[in-house]
């Protein structure tokens, strides 16, 4: 009994070292696996369009309408204050330095990064990863590359919209519906954003949570169980591990930009 429990625990720990070994292979891989965009080019852009464009509608859906509960909200607090002309400096400074990166990330996470973890699942499932071997294709660099680098790219892009498009939401809002004057919305905004402070430390934001989203999604789908069971087990670790880990590294990051501590 007790034999059979420390062999239980041995195992588990071996293995989650193994992963953890192989994950770290990957990190280091991908931080190295530089796509020769010549060759690759199409590539790149099949992705950007995969993992980017096709999620725009729902990062402007979502933004637009956050951006207006928001006001919503904000004008609820700030009118019992009698400071209800400071609602675009409360705007902005939430979805640019907070919730415009977090969102975004989490809405490209459930989306793109789910739907890398499935492609990839699946093409090992189907031994494409093994054939590419075969014909001396290098799998890792030919399916890493592309999709890092469009990750890299179309995140920060998506968050900048996400951004814009929340402002203007919330502008709509507070001025043609709840009164607010416009003037003093635009200037109050300006007023309190600082654009190396605040939209650069955003885009850095967004650079490192598209890092962790790629890098988790890839991990999950190279080395799910290829099975239908395995690769919708991954799909959903990859959304799980990725949403928590932006949490826990937006936590840290604010401290270090946002803070004197």
């Amino acid at each position: 009994m007790i034999f059979d429990l420390f062999q239980n625990i041995g195992k588990k720990t071996i293995y989650f070292f193994f992963r953890l070994g192989e994950a770290f292979f990957l990190l280091i891989y991908s931080l190295f696996c530089i796509p020769n965009f010549f060759k690759s080019i199409k590539r790149v852009i099949n992705q950007l369009y995969f993992v980017g464009f096709l999620s725009l509608i729902v990062i402007i859906v979502s933004g637009c309408f956050i951006g207006m509960v928001l006001c919503i909200q904000g004008y609820n607090v700030l009118i019992k204050f009698g400071a209800e002309q400071e609602l675009g400096q409360m705007i902005a400074v939430s979805v640019i330095r907070e919730l415009g990166p977090v969102i975004t990330s989490l809405l490209f996470a459930g989306r793109s990064g789910s739907s890398l973890t499935a492609e990839i699942g699946f093409m090992k499932m189907t031994e494409q990863l093994s054939s590419m071997s075969i014909m001396g294709v290098d799998p890792f660099k030919r399916i890493i590359g592309p999709r890092f680098w469009a990750v890299q790219i179309s995140l920060p892009l998506l968050s900048l919209i996400f951004i814009q498009i929340s402002i203007i939401g919330a502008f709509f809002i507070g001025v043609y519906f709840l009164g607010i004057d416009s003037g003093a919305f635009w200037s109050n905004m300006q007023s309190v954003i600082i654009f190396q402070e605040d939209v650069f430390n955003s885009v850095i934001k967004t650079f490192i949570f598209g890092f962790v989203i790629a890098w988790i999604s890839v991990f999950q789908g190279i080395y799910c169980i290829p099975t239908s069971e395995g690769i919708g087990y991954a799909t959903t670790n990859s959304v799980v591990y990725s949403s928590l880990s932006i949490f826990i590294i937006d936590f840290f990051l604010t401290i270090f930009m946002y803070t004197d501590v």
